[in-house]
């Protein structure tokens, strides 16, 4: 795993890998990075809507996404078109490979939502986690999995990620 930082205004590719497949590549705009956390924008890659019942996340969307190289999770600040902030919606996750022109995330399954007025938390995907197989295939992974669902929620609960982003 590199420790080079990007650079702002870099252009990347984002890939999420979920049970050894590149589920989604998308690309991204570097915001910023300081060798242990990198931040970048991305617009919601999709042409339609994806309503999840408690949010919707909709073409116009633009998600700021923050992946750290030494934690196990990822947590994407997700705005409408107009800028109004929806919440964050965070990914337990293996601690991101950061490589010169993008950045590959392995995604654990446990999500977590928090909705921007903070009245909202959902811990999401525990049926998908029991069936992944990781607490047999990788315990101490899945032990770090739902660490991060644990401490994600516990920052929600203490009124938001603000400190955790910067």
């Amino acid at each position: 795993m590199s420790r080079a930082a990007l650079t702002a205004g870099q252009e990347v590719t984002v890939r999420l890998v979920k049970s050894g497949d590149t589920k989604l590549r998308y690309p991204a705009v570097v915001a910023g990075d300081d060798g242990t956390h990198a931040v970048v924008r991305a617009p919601w890659g999709r042409t339609t809507v994806r309503d999840f019942g408690f949010v919707r996340f909709e073409p116009g969307d633009v998600f700021t996404e923050h992946y750290w190289r030494d934690r196990w999770y990822a947590v994407k600040e997700v705005r409408a078109a107009d800028g109004t902030l929806k919440g964050w919606y965070c990914d337990a996750a293996r601690p991101a490979e950061i490589r010169p022109d993008s950045i590959v995330i392995v995604d654990l399954e446990l999500d977590l939502w928090l909705s921007a007025d903070g009245a909202t938390i959902l811990r999401l995907d525990e049926e998908e986690f029991a069936e992944s197989g990781l607490e047999g295939d990788d315990p101490a992974a899945a032990s770090m999995a739902r660490r991060a669902m644990d401490e994600l929620e516990a920052l929600a609960r203490a009124g938001g990620f603000a400190d955790l982003l910067g």
